[in-house]
């Protein structure tokens, strides 16, 4: 934790220090979606890459759903942290592995529900149901892999160690897009190359840091990690609470974007799959983003655990700044590079000249997306789940019916000013609730 020995001040260079590494993590994990995209996009149907959107799509709100894992982690351990409990934060960590081998093992018993819910959900064909259940065949059961690793993310970040979560994050991501390549490319395996480039990466990934996370455990907090002891009535309350709000909050967000693609696919396979383009965009600038966020939930966990108000302040204050900066200058090279990226992506015309008219609102969406990304970490830091839990059903709630209203005289337009308006009822909901994270000072 060097830099908050070297100063209490929280400055922006410091934050901005802090998120580089996570700047490189978070880029590469969009990057993956953006090479799967371009995969099943270059090859000449656009089967492939419907398919491929609604596999990914599903799979997507099915894990992230358990985002709770790593964003639980990092309060909680970032606030032990603050406090030098290190056997808190080991025990944190166990219970949490507990969790989601308990989480992927429930998800792979309802894989066959989830099936007949995409079926029935988006009304597909019998040949893209087919190429959709090849990817999940292979991906759910990559499953407990992500899950483990959300939890090694969280506690990095958690003791400010975001070199390491970084380079977790690199590799994964790494390995993902060197696997999907060559088993599209070179072996021809189109979209079940593209799930099995996932799974291999994963557990390879898990693997390696697992150990290594033993290692580091025991040099840095001189404690041997033990599954035993860990069920104290109290404690096992706050970790299920803490991680069930997040739970909701991530389900409800999860469900905003699948819902982009439930829409997209009303107006046809051309449309849906244009969707599933800009989305690489949102996705790649939200990621970027959220290392300031990232980095920040330590910080603010920090911040709380030795009861410093004044170094709170400074921490939302910088971090806003400079996300906010940042959101720019991502909007000013979409301006430049947009229509250049969009021919990498995809060769197929139609496709090109519908993302070409849509520019406007991924250019627009980063500036005013960072200040929800920002406030998240800020809560996330403060252990605040309940108020992040309310605030994502009402902005969630909000956008839907306003999505369904603008679709009608907007058509596809209508789907992307709705994802504007979701980011905007994010920040203010949550900015509503900012109060109450002061009477933890």
């Amino acid at each position: 934790m060097y830099l908050l020995k070297s100063s209490s001040k929280f400055s922006k260079k410091q934050i901005v220090l802090l998120s580089i590494p996570v700047f490189f993590s978070n880029i590469a994990i969009p990057l993956v979606g953006m090479v799967d995209t371009g995969l099943m996009g270059n090859l000449g149907e656009t089967k492939y890459l419907a398919a491929t959107s609604i596999a990914t799509s599903v799979m997507t709100m099915i894990v992230w759903s358990f985002g709770f894992l790593r964003m639980g982690t990092v309060g909680i351990v970032s606030q032990a942290y603050g406090r030098s409990d290190y056997r808190e934060i080991v025990k944190t960590l166990l219970r949490n592995f507990i969790i989601a081998l308990a989480a992927a093992f429930i998800i792979l018993i309802f894989t066959p529900l989830i099936k007949i819910s995409i079926a029935h959900f988006f009304s597909t064909s019998n040949e893209l149901s087919e190429l959709i259940n090849i990817y999940l065949n292979v991906r759910v059961f990559s499953i407990p892999a992500e899950l483990v690793i959300y939890i090694l993310v969280g506690f990095y970040l958690g003791i400010q160690k975001t070199k390491i979560s970084s380079l977790l994050i690199v590799i994964l991501s790494s390995l993902n897009i060197v696997f999907s390549s060559i088993l599209v490319l070179t072996f021809d395996l189109n979209i079940f190359g593209v799930a099995l480039g996932t799974l291999l990466a994963s557990y390879i990934t898990v693997s390696i840091f697992l150990i290594f996370t033993y290692n580091f455990i025991i040099k840095k907090f001189k404690i041997i990690p033990k599954f035993e002891n860990l069920v104290v009535r109290s404690k096992i309350l706050k970790l299920l609470s803490v991680n069930f709000d997040i739970f909701l909050r991530t389900i409800f967000l999860t469900f905003a974007f699948l819902w982009i693609t439930y829409l997209g696919s009303k107006f046809g396979e051309d449309y849906l799959a244009v969707n599933t383009i800009l989305l690489q965009f949102i996705i790649l600038a939200s990621f970027f983003l959220d290392a300031y966020a990232f980095s920040t939930e330590g910080l603010i966990g920090f911040t709380i655990g030795r009861r410093n108000q004044k170094s709170f302040f400074t921490v939302v204050k910088n971090s806003i700044q400079i996300s906010f900066f940042t959101a720019l200058i991502i909007s000013i090279i979409y301006i430049i590079f947009f229509k250049d990226i969009i021919n990498i992506i995809t060769d197929i015309e139609i496709l090109r000249f519908i993302s070409f008219q849509h520019i406007f609102w991924v250019i627009i969406i980063p500036p005013i997306a960072c200040f929800c990304y920002q406030l998240d970490g800020i809560f996330i830091g403060a252990s605040q789940t309940k108020e992040i839990r309310n605030a994502m059903i009402i902005s969630v709630v909000g956008y839907v019916g306003v999505s369904i209203l603008l679709t009608r005289y907007l058509d596809n337009h209508g789907i992307w000013f709705s994802l504007l308006l979701f980011m905007i009822f994010r920040a203010i909901t949550l900015q509503f609730y900012f109060k109450n994270i002061l009477r933890k000072f």
